[in-house]
């Protein structure tokens, strides 16, 4: 099966948005040779895992995640909510503390509708951190304005160990809570997102006490004790898997599974350190969850790719340093991919965003594609440059023509 099509077309993009369906050319001939064109993709086995075939109500993001066929890409954005709204700071500054805009229903809920009012994206990711369930299961932590994340009492020996319990989720209750509410606000014109952080990359801050940059500290516990790394992953393992449970039965539609610095080991310290533990977390919540697509996201990942696939999950979340149209050549047509526009280019001019996001959805193809940014929205971002993203997604269709966007070109020029 060639790639070859594909890769060359995306490399040549460069077109107006309203005219967009006619040069991605989904129905021509030439395109049916690669994987994701709707008149040629055989049927996914992906799907087959879900125990109940996807009816008509489930959201655009779930229909996209499982690969089945959806009329565009579904849209949304990591860290969608904070800084970069000004109604975000106006709220800041009245509730000036994260642990308490983040662990309090109201305020959760509030802020985690903020971009839904503003943008209507596909996907309402609730406003939370990685870091929130540590107290449930016996590592309290504080987060200070300057350094961070801190977690006064790393483990580090096997003493340590002794401060862990199993997960007590009532203790997240502001979590389970929260989606409720969610669901009901957004009432199925979306998918509600729930999100945990991966078993390394939280002990990345249990062990070394915090952020870093250089990680020594837990890379040199992969030699001078293994055996302590790994209770401390398998507790966390645990612990996260019944914290995704608890986030479905909640009502989140969709979980995405951050390993953040797991792009930080070299690939097979990945492959012994993050991906077992992952993988597990992904055969528990299956059990349990069979209809629940699962996203992997890790941060530098151009190296882990297969490796990312071989979890088991729906779909990998790639960051802006992949090549789309690679990535769908090394993964295969029967996962999902979610991403990957340069956070950065929401400061260029409109036009150039709106090129970027037909090149990215044009190399992903159309099916089993959730259009995202390559990371989270940076800090100072145009709240104009964002509503124009998601204007852009919206006005896109795989079997049609551009809806309501042919004066984006009178408008920029």
């Amino acid at each position: 099966m060639s790639f070859s099509p594909l890769t060359s077309a995306c490399s040549s993009l460069g077109v107006k948005s309203s005219s967009l369906i006619v040069q991605l050319g989904f129905h021509t001939a030439e395109n049916n040779k690669f994987p994701g064109a709707f008149v040629s993709s055989p049927k996914r086995t992906k799907t087959k895992k879900f125990s109940i075939a996807c009816s008509s109500t489930d959201p655009l993001l779930v229909k996209a995640a499982r690969g089945d066929p959806v009329s565009r890409p579904p849209t949304w954005m990591m860290r969608q909510a904070g800084r970069y709204m000004a109604v975000y700071r106006k709220l800041a500054e009245k509730h000036p503390s994260f642990r308490e805009r983040s662990e309090t229903t109201d305020l959760i809920v509030e802020i985690s509708l903020q971009p839904w009012e503003a943008f209507r994206p596909d996907g309402v990711i609730i406003f939370s951190d990685i870091l929130t369930p540590l107290p449930a299961f016996g590592v309290p932590f504080d987060i200070e304005e300057v350094r961070g994340p801190v977690i006064q009492s790393p483990i580090r020996f096997e003493d340590d160990l002794k401060a862990l319990h199993p997960i007590d989720l009532e203790k997240l209750h502001f979590v389970g809570e929260s989606l409720k509410i969610l669901c009901q606000e957004v009432g199925g014109h979306a998918a509600v997102l729930g999100f945990v952080g991966a078993p390394w990359t939280i002990a990345t801050y249990i062990v070394e006490g915090g952020t870093t940059r250089t990680y020594t500290t837990i890379k040199s516990m992969c030699h001078t004790a293994p055996n302590l790394l790994r209770t401390l992953l398998s507790h966390l393992t645990k612990a996260i898997s019944e914290y995704i449970i608890y986030q479905v039965e909640s009502g989140a539609h969709c979980i995405q599974i951050f390993d953040s610095w797991g792009g930080q080991l070299p690939p097979d310290m990945w492959e012994q350190w993050s991906k077992p533990y992952i993988t597990e977390i992904v055969s528990v919540v299956r059990n349990k969850c069979p209809k629940t697509p699962l996203v992997l996201y890790i941060n530098g990942n151009g190296g882990l790719l297969e490796r990312m696939k071989g979890t088991g999950v729906d779909v990998i979340g790639l960051d802006w340093t992949v090549d789309m149209a690679d990535a769908r050549k090394r993964l295969g047509s029967d996962i999902s991919v979610q991403g990957n526009v340069d956070p950065a280019y929401l400061f260029s001019p409109l036009s150039a965003v709106t090129k970027e996001i037909q090149r990215v959805v044009k190399c992903a193809g159309p099916r089993g594609h959730i259009l995202n940014l390559g990371h989270g929205v940076l800090v100072g971002t145009p709240e104009e440059a964002v509503a124009h993203f998601f204007d852009v997604s919206k006005s896109l269709n795989y079997d049609g023509s551009s809806q309501n966007h042919s004066m984006e070109e009178s408008k920029l020029g």
